[in-house]
């Protein structure tokens, strides 16, 4: 089984991109994050006619995360239950193929000291109570996406200009340990410990080109899928593409 994630940056801008993609690697399921479009704007149809299955929250201008897979999408959930009156449309997950697929679009925070990083801790608590609760009912679980996290320093490609920068604080690398702490494994550090490998870049200051960028996207993975896991990788050339997203597609197989 194949699963990817790829934050697009507006799906309307990179629906050509996305089909292509599908077509070239056919994954079993992609996660894509920032949609940036209205419940009643997402293409289902283009996806439904190349015999894609298709579940979607959206939301204008900003955020909305998607599912697309090979078999039907089950038991499908929306939302943070912790939240319940939180707009913005973030979260997304399904049973498929016996995989329980949490995509994710986590909160940017901005910077330490705006009121978006306390609305940024509290989601993340929300989030870390949602995978604990699903991890109780599903042995093969996959949580993924924008984290808007970079875990260590090698995550990050000048770490004393980062430092406690957003993205980069200890704060933010703490909560994202306590999704680890509860029994998840970051899949592409646990197939590669020491490897330099980035998903996002700056559009600014040719970053892309520099090599100058963040690991931010992640598949964080339960261990029945740990124990299948036989490759990570992120996806250059797509990022390489003209108007390409600012995120790489980054994808797992399993032997599942």
């Amino acid at each position: 089984m194949k699963i990817a994630t790829w934050n697009v940056n507006s799906l309307n801008v990179r629906l050509p991109q996305v089909q292509d993609w599908l077509q070239q690697h056919n994954p079993d399921i992609l996660v894509l994050q920032e949609l940036k479009l209205d419940q009643d704007k997402y293409p289902a149809a283009v996806f439904q006619m190349s015999g894609w299955h298709t579940v979607w929250s959206g939301q204008k201008t900003y955020n909305g995360v998607a599912i697309i897979s090979k078999t039907e999408p089950q038991d499908v959930h929306t939302g943070l239950p912790a939240l319940p009156d939180d707009p913005q449309r973030r979260v997304i997950a399904a049973t498929i193929g016996g995989v329980r697929v949490i995509n994710v679009y986590c909160v940017n925070g901005e910077a330490p000291d705006s009121p978006k990083f306390q609305y940024k801790e509290q989601w993340f608590a929300a989030l870390t109570e949602f995978v604990r609760d699903e991890m109780s009912r599903y042995e093969k679980l996959v949580l993924l996406g924008d984290f808007n996290i970079a875990p260590a320093d090698l995550d990050c490609y000048d770490p004393e200009k980062w430092r406690e920068k957003i993205h980069c604080t200890s704060i933010e690398r703490s909560w994202f340990q306590n999704l680890l702490d509860l029994g998840l494994t970051d899949s592409l550090r646990h197939r590669y410990p020491q490897e330099v490998m980035y998903t996002w870049w700056d559009y600014r200051g040719a970053m892309f080109q520099r090599k100058q960028g963040l690991r931010i996207d992640h598949l964080l993975i339960t261990p029945a899928l740990r124990d299948a896991l036989q490759d990570v990788q992120v996806d250059l050339e797509t990022r390489a593409q003209e108007r390409p997203s600012d995120h790489a597609p980054v994808w797992a197989k399993f032997a599942v």
